[in-house]
Protein backbone atom coordinates (compact mmCIF):
# COMPACT_ATOMS: atom_id res chain seq x y z
CA UNK A 1 0.00 0.00 0.00
CA UNK A 2 1.37 3.39 -1.00
CA UNK A 3 0.45 6.98 -0.19
CA UNK A 4 -0.32 7.50 -3.87
CA UNK A 5 -2.84 4.65 -3.79
CA UNK A 6 -4.43 6.18 -0.70
CA UNK A 7 -4.63 9.61 -2.34
CA UNK A 8 -6.34 8.13 -5.37
CA UNK A 9 -8.76 6.12 -3.22
CA UNK A 10 -9.76 9.19 -1.18
CA UNK A 11 -10.17 11.32 -4.29
CA UNK A 12 -12.39 8.68 -5.97
CA UNK A 13 -14.38 8.13 -2.76
CA UNK A 14 -15.03 11.85 -2.30
CA UNK A 15 -16.18 12.31 -5.92
CA UNK A 16 -17.62 8.84 -6.53
CA UNK A 17 -16.32 9.27 -10.06
CA UNK A 18 -13.10 7.76 -11.44
CA UNK A 19 -12.58 10.24 -14.25
CA UNK A 20 -13.16 13.31 -12.05
CA UNK A 21 -10.75 11.99 -9.42
CA UNK A 22 -8.08 11.23 -12.02
CA UNK A 23 -8.43 14.72 -13.46
CA UNK A 24 -8.16 16.33 -10.00
CA UNK A 25 -4.95 14.40 -9.26
CA UNK A 26 -3.53 14.90 -12.75
CA UNK A 27 -3.21 11.18 -13.42
CA UNK A 28 -4.73 9.05 -16.15
CA UNK A 29 -8.01 7.27 -15.58
CA UNK A 30 -6.30 3.93 -16.15
CA UNK A 31 -3.72 4.76 -13.44
CA UNK A 32 -6.51 5.63 -11.01
CA UNK A 33 -8.41 2.44 -11.83
CA UNK A 34 -5.23 0.37 -11.44
CA UNK A 35 -4.55 1.88 -7.98
CA UNK A 36 -8.05 1.00 -6.74
CA UNK A 37 -7.82 -2.47 -8.25
CA UNK A 38 -4.43 -3.05 -6.59
CA UNK A 39 -5.85 -2.17 -3.17
CA UNK A 40 -8.87 -4.41 -3.65
CA UNK A 41 -6.87 -7.35 -4.99
CA UNK A 42 -4.11 -7.16 -2.40
CA UNK A 43 -6.55 -7.22 0.52
CA UNK A 44 -9.35 -9.27 -1.14
CA UNK A 45 -12.02 -6.64 -0.51
CA UNK A 46 -14.43 -4.52 -2.54
CA UNK A 47 -14.10 -0.79 -1.89
CA UNK A 48 -16.66 0.36 -4.48
CA UNK A 49 -19.84 -0.99 -6.00
CA UNK A 50 -20.35 -0.29 -9.68
CA UNK A 51 -23.92 0.93 -10.03
CA UNK A 52 -24.82 1.63 -13.62
CA UNK A 53 -22.21 4.06 -14.91
CA UNK A 54 -21.35 5.30 -11.43
CA UNK A 55 -19.55 3.99 -8.36
CA UNK A 56 -20.43 4.14 -4.67
CA UNK A 57 -18.50 3.19 -1.57
CA UNK A 58 -19.18 -0.19 0.00
CA UNK A 59 -19.41 -0.51 3.77
CA UNK A 60 -15.78 -1.63 3.75
CA UNK A 61 -14.88 1.37 1.62
CA UNK A 62 -16.57 3.77 4.06
CA UNK A 63 -14.66 2.25 7.00
CA UNK A 64 -11.39 2.42 5.08
CA UNK A 65 -11.97 6.04 4.01
CA UNK A 66 -11.68 7.26 7.59
CA UNK A 67 -8.37 5.46 8.06
CA UNK A 68 -7.01 6.54 4.68
CA UNK A 69 -7.76 10.19 5.42
CA UNK A 70 -6.02 9.83 8.79
CA UNK A 71 -2.88 8.35 7.20
CA UNK A 72 -2.75 11.10 4.57
CA UNK A 73 -3.19 13.75 7.25
CA UNK A 74 -0.30 12.28 9.26
CA UNK A 75 1.86 12.10 6.14
CA UNK A 76 1.09 15.75 5.39
CA UNK A 77 1.95 16.70 8.98
CA UNK A 78 5.23 14.78 8.75
CA UNK A 79 6.07 16.61 5.54
CA UNK A 80 5.41 19.94 7.26
CA UNK A 81 7.75 18.93 10.11
CA UNK A 82 10.54 18.09 7.67
CA UNK A 83 10.00 21.36 5.83
CA UNK A 84 10.09 23.35 9.06
CA UNK A 85 13.21 21.52 10.23
CA UNK A 86 14.97 22.14 6.92
CA UNK A 87 14.09 25.83 7.08
CA UNK A 88 15.05 26.12 10.80
CA UNK A 89 11.50 27.05 11.77
CA UNK A 90 11.49 24.41 14.47
CA UNK A 91 13.79 21.82 16.02
CA UNK A 92 16.41 21.42 18.70
CA UNK A 93 20.18 21.44 19.01
CA UNK A 94 21.76 19.05 21.50
CA UNK A 95 24.99 20.72 22.51
CA UNK A 96 27.65 19.67 25.01
CA UNK A 97 30.49 21.91 26.13
CA UNK A 98 33.24 21.78 28.70
CA UNK A 99 32.88 23.99 31.77
CA UNK A 100 34.99 26.97 30.74
CA UNK A 101 33.32 27.20 27.35
CA UNK A 102 29.77 26.69 28.63
CA UNK A 103 30.09 29.21 31.45
CA UNK A 104 32.16 31.98 29.86
CA UNK A 105 32.57 31.66 26.09
CA UNK A 106 29.26 30.29 24.83
CA UNK A 107 26.60 32.53 26.47
CA UNK A 108 26.94 35.54 24.09
CA UNK A 109 27.08 33.15 21.15
CA UNK A 110 23.91 31.37 22.26
CA UNK A 111 22.19 34.73 22.76
CA UNK A 112 22.96 35.67 19.16
CA UNK A 113 21.90 32.21 17.97
CA UNK A 114 18.53 32.61 19.72
CA UNK A 115 18.07 36.07 18.18
CA UNK A 116 18.62 34.62 14.71
CA UNK A 117 16.68 31.39 15.23
CA UNK A 118 14.11 31.91 18.00
CA UNK A 119 12.16 28.76 17.09
CA UNK A 120 15.13 26.46 17.71
CA UNK A 121 15.55 24.95 21.17
CA UNK A 122 19.07 24.51 22.54
CA UNK A 123 19.70 21.72 25.06
CA UNK A 124 23.11 22.41 26.61
CA UNK A 125 24.90 19.79 28.69
CA UNK A 126 28.07 20.65 30.61
CA UNK A 127 30.84 18.09 31.02
CA UNK A 128 34.60 17.97 31.12
CA UNK A 129 36.38 17.38 27.82
CA UNK A 130 36.53 13.58 28.07
CA UNK A 131 32.87 13.20 29.01
CA UNK A 132 31.79 15.76 26.39
CA UNK A 133 33.56 13.76 23.68
CA UNK A 134 31.85 10.59 24.92
CA UNK A 135 28.41 12.22 24.59
CA UNK A 136 29.12 13.17 20.98
CA UNK A 137 30.54 9.72 20.20
CA UNK A 138 27.50 7.98 21.73
CA UNK A 139 24.99 10.15 19.86
CA UNK A 140 23.77 11.98 22.97
CA UNK A 141 24.85 15.35 21.54
CA UNK A 142 24.85 16.71 17.99
CA UNK A 143 27.81 18.98 18.56
CA UNK A 144 30.51 19.36 21.21
CA UNK A 145 32.86 22.23 22.01
CA UNK A 146 35.86 21.48 24.21
CA UNK A 147 39.22 22.98 25.17
CA UNK A 148 41.13 19.75 25.80
CA UNK A 149 42.80 17.50 23.25
CA UNK A 150 40.71 14.59 21.97
CA UNK A 151 42.06 11.86 19.70
CA UNK A 152 39.11 9.70 18.71
CA UNK A 153 38.95 8.27 15.16
CA UNK A 154 35.15 8.53 14.97
CA UNK A 155 35.07 12.24 15.89
CA UNK A 156 35.80 15.14 13.56
CA UNK A 157 37.68 17.94 15.34
CA UNK A 158 38.31 21.51 14.20
CA UNK A 159 39.18 24.88 15.82
CA UNK A 160 36.33 27.23 16.70
CA UNK A 161 37.88 29.68 19.19
CA UNK A 162 40.62 30.21 21.74
CA UNK A 163 41.59 31.55 25.14
CA UNK A 164 44.76 31.54 27.29
CA UNK A 165 45.71 29.88 30.53
CA UNK A 166 46.85 32.28 33.23
CA UNK A 167 48.90 31.31 36.28
CA UNK A 168 47.34 33.01 39.31
CA UNK A 169 47.58 33.25 43.08
CA UNK A 170 46.15 35.48 45.78
CA UNK A 171 49.37 37.48 46.40
CA UNK A 172 51.24 39.63 43.86
CA UNK A 173 54.20 37.95 42.15
CA UNK A 174 56.35 41.06 42.24
CA UNK A 175 59.77 40.38 40.70
CA UNK A 176 59.73 36.63 41.26
CA UNK A 177 61.29 34.61 38.46
CA UNK A 178 58.72 32.07 37.32
CA UNK A 179 60.77 29.24 35.83
CA UNK A 180 60.66 25.43 35.85
CA UNK A 181 62.13 25.25 39.36
CA UNK A 182 59.54 27.70 40.68
CA UNK A 183 56.72 25.69 39.09
CA UNK A 184 58.02 22.43 40.62
CA UNK A 185 58.17 23.96 44.10
CA UNK A 186 54.79 25.70 44.01
CA UNK A 187 51.76 24.30 45.82
CA UNK A 188 49.04 23.69 43.22
CA UNK A 189 45.25 23.65 43.06
CA UNK A 190 44.28 21.44 40.12
CA UNK A 191 41.19 20.53 38.10
CA UNK A 192 40.15 16.88 37.96
CA UNK A 193 41.53 14.33 35.48
CA UNK A 194 39.67 14.58 32.17
CA UNK A 195 39.37 18.36 32.41
CA UNK A 196 40.51 20.30 29.35
CA UNK A 197 42.06 22.94 31.60
CA UNK A 198 44.16 20.29 33.32
CA UNK A 199 45.26 18.57 30.10
CA UNK A 200 46.16 21.91 28.50
CA UNK A 201 48.24 22.90 31.53
CA UNK A 202 50.02 19.52 31.47
CA UNK A 203 51.04 20.12 27.85
CA UNK A 204 52.47 23.55 28.71
CA UNK A 205 54.30 22.22 31.77
CA UNK A 206 55.98 19.45 29.77
CA UNK A 207 57.13 22.02 27.23
CA UNK A 208 58.78 23.89 30.11
CA UNK A 209 60.47 20.72 31.33
CA UNK A 210 58.14 20.15 34.28
CA UNK A 211 56.60 16.74 34.98
CA UNK A 212 52.90 17.35 35.91
CA UNK A 213 52.79 14.15 37.95
CA UNK A 214 55.56 15.48 40.24
CA UNK A 215 53.76 18.69 41.23
CA UNK A 216 52.98 19.45 44.86
CA UNK A 217 49.18 19.29 44.65
CA UNK A 218 47.21 20.56 47.63
CA UNK A 219 43.72 20.16 46.18
CA UNK A 220 42.01 18.62 43.14
CA UNK A 221 38.65 20.28 42.53
CA UNK A 222 35.85 19.62 40.00
CA UNK A 223 35.12 23.12 38.67
CA UNK A 224 36.79 26.35 37.62
CA UNK A 225 34.92 28.28 40.28
CA UNK A 226 35.99 26.00 43.12
CA UNK A 227 39.63 26.20 42.00
CA UNK A 228 39.44 30.00 41.71
CA UNK A 229 37.85 30.34 45.14
CA UNK A 230 40.50 28.11 46.73
CA UNK A 231 43.29 30.17 45.14
CA UNK A 232 41.66 33.42 46.30
CA UNK A 233 41.69 31.94 49.82
CA UNK A 234 45.45 31.44 49.57
CA UNK A 235 45.48 27.65 49.22
CA UNK A 236 47.98 27.65 46.35
CA UNK A 237 48.49 28.56 42.69
CA UNK A 238 46.47 27.48 39.68
CA UNK A 239 46.34 27.87 35.93
CA UNK A 240 42.87 28.81 34.73
CA UNK A 241 41.32 30.29 31.63
CA UNK A 242 41.73 34.02 31.14
CA UNK A 243 37.93 34.09 30.82
CA UNK A 244 37.59 32.63 34.33
CA UNK A 245 40.11 34.81 36.18
CA UNK A 246 39.73 38.18 34.41
CA UNK A 247 37.08 39.56 36.84
CA UNK A 248 39.08 38.45 39.90
CA UNK A 249 42.29 39.98 38.53
CA UNK A 250 40.44 43.23 37.85
CA UNK A 251 39.06 43.16 41.42
CA UNK A 252 42.50 42.49 42.91
CA UNK A 253 41.58 39.16 44.52
CA UNK A 254 43.87 37.28 42.14
CA UNK A 255 47.20 38.21 40.57
CA UNK A 256 48.65 36.94 37.30
CA UNK A 257 52.18 35.60 37.04
CA UNK A 258 54.59 37.00 34.45
CA UNK A 259 54.46 33.72 32.51
CA UNK A 260 53.11 33.24 29.00
CA UNK A 261 51.49 29.87 28.34
CA UNK A 262 50.34 30.79 24.82
CA UNK A 263 46.90 30.45 23.26
CA UNK A 264 44.67 27.45 23.92
CA UNK A 265 42.37 26.37 21.09
CA UNK A 266 38.72 25.46 21.54
CA UNK A 267 37.61 22.64 19.25
CA UNK A 268 34.29 21.63 17.81
CA UNK A 269 33.45 17.93 17.85
CA UNK A 270 30.99 15.93 15.78
CA UNK A 271 30.55 12.29 14.86
CA UNK A 272 31.93 11.60 11.38
CA UNK A 273 29.20 9.11 10.48
CA UNK A 274 26.12 10.77 11.98
CA UNK A 275 23.89 13.28 10.23
CA UNK A 276 24.96 16.87 10.88
CA UNK A 277 21.79 18.81 11.57
CA UNK A 278 21.00 22.18 10.04
CA UNK A 279 20.68 23.55 13.59
CA UNK A 280 24.30 22.56 14.30
CA UNK A 281 25.42 24.21 11.07
CA UNK A 282 23.49 27.34 12.03
CA UNK A 283 25.31 27.55 15.37
CA UNK A 284 28.68 27.13 13.66
CA UNK A 285 27.76 30.00 11.35
CA UNK A 286 27.11 32.21 14.39
CA UNK A 287 30.40 31.16 15.98
CA UNK A 288 32.28 31.97 12.76
CA UNK A 289 30.63 35.39 12.62
CA UNK A 290 31.40 36.32 16.23
CA UNK A 291 34.90 34.90 16.70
Amino acid sequence: MTLEQLRIFVAVAEREHMTAAARALNVTQSAASAAIAALEERHAVKLFDRVGRGIVLTETGREFLTEARGVLARAAAAEVVLEELSQLRRGRLRLVASQTIAAYWLPPILAEFHARHPALRVELAIANTVHAAARVRDGEADLGIVEGRIDDPVLARWPVGADRLVLVRSAPFGREKIDAAWLRNARWIRREAGSGTRSSLDIHLRRLGVDPTALDVALVLPSNESVRTAVEAGAGVAALSSLVVAPAIAAGTLHAAPLEFGPRTFHGLRHKERYRSKAADALLEVIAALT
